[in-house]
């Protein structure tokens, strides 16, 4: 992929944007003071959060590379931190192909280090929003090949889509699209865990002016409706795990599983 750097839309610094207050939540650097304002009003927990979303992404995709499959469509990209999905799953299967995607103009800018791929490997970028799912999928079968496996990862993406915009419609349209043996790997804020952290966490971002979906269990589960869960089956980030050495005990907010296509 060649970027066009005369293409790239224009910068709206004057409203928060997810991608930007995640960046800050993991100590990155590229976000505005209307991000930070909105990251500094958030409890000491959303850290924490981003934290273990973040190390689930690593545990998951690396078990996926691990059972051979080698196509990875990660919508909900945000800023590169390292490692990133593709440094993970190259690191294991240097072939692997990645697609990343993201609404963020900010995450174009910092598409080149996305594409840094493993030799033997490819990685490619979209820019366009989960809402619009077709230009996304019509974009990634130029890269991916759609009658073999692929790993769509959704992380900490859905709950940024509250219900009126149809959020399970998104991912089951998304999915719709996968060939039997592909996974689904998503992440999304809990509204039952802790239910007064994360009514503050919505009312903070409200005020950013970032709408919040944040859902129960039951809601969540939804996402994975037709699919075969993978064990640990749908529990919080830091209970995921499919190796021997488990992540440390601590309580989280965040719901996470990995689901098979039948």
């Amino acid at each position: 992929m060649t970027i066009d750097r005369q293409s790239f839309p224009p910068l709206d610094t004057s409203k928060a944007h997810p991608a930007r207050v995640y960046d800050w939540l993991l100590g990155g650097k590229d976000n505005y003071p209307v991000d930070e304002a909105v990251a500094e009003k958030l409890p000491p927990e959303a850290r924490d959060a981003a934290r273990q979303n973040r190390e689930f992404m690593h545990r998951a995709s690396a078990w996926l590379a691990e059972q051979g499959v080698d196509q990875f469509l990660d919508i909900g990209t945000g800023i590169p931190t390292q490692p990133n999905l593709h440094q993970i799953v190259q690191g294991i299967t240097p072939s692997a192909k990645v697609v990343y995607t993201d609404n963020d103009p900010i995450v174009l800018r910092h598409a080149e280090a996305l594409l840094v791929s493993r030799p033997e490997g490819v990685t490619d970028y979209i820019q366009a929003d989960v809402r619009q799912p077709q230009d996304i999928v019509q974009h990634a079968r130029h890269i991916l090949d759609f009658s073999r496996p692929i790993a769509l990862s959704l992380i900490a993406l859905m709950h940024f889509i509250p219900d009126d915009q149809d959020a399970h419609s998104i991912v089951r349209n998304l999915v719709g699209t996968l060939p039997q043996g592909s996974y689904l790997v998503l992440s999304h804020a809990s509204s039952d865990v802790y239910p007064e952290l994360s009514a503050q966490v919505t009312a903070e971002y409200a005020k950013g002016g970032i709408q919040l979906g944040f859902r129960t269990r039951a809601e969540v589960e939804l996402f994975f409706d037709g699919l075969d869960l993978v064990s640990p089956g749908l529990v919080t980030a830091t209970e995921w795990f499919r190796t021997d050495r488990a992540p440390a005990q601590e309580g989280s907010g965040i719901y996470a599983g990995v689901a098979r296509v039948r």
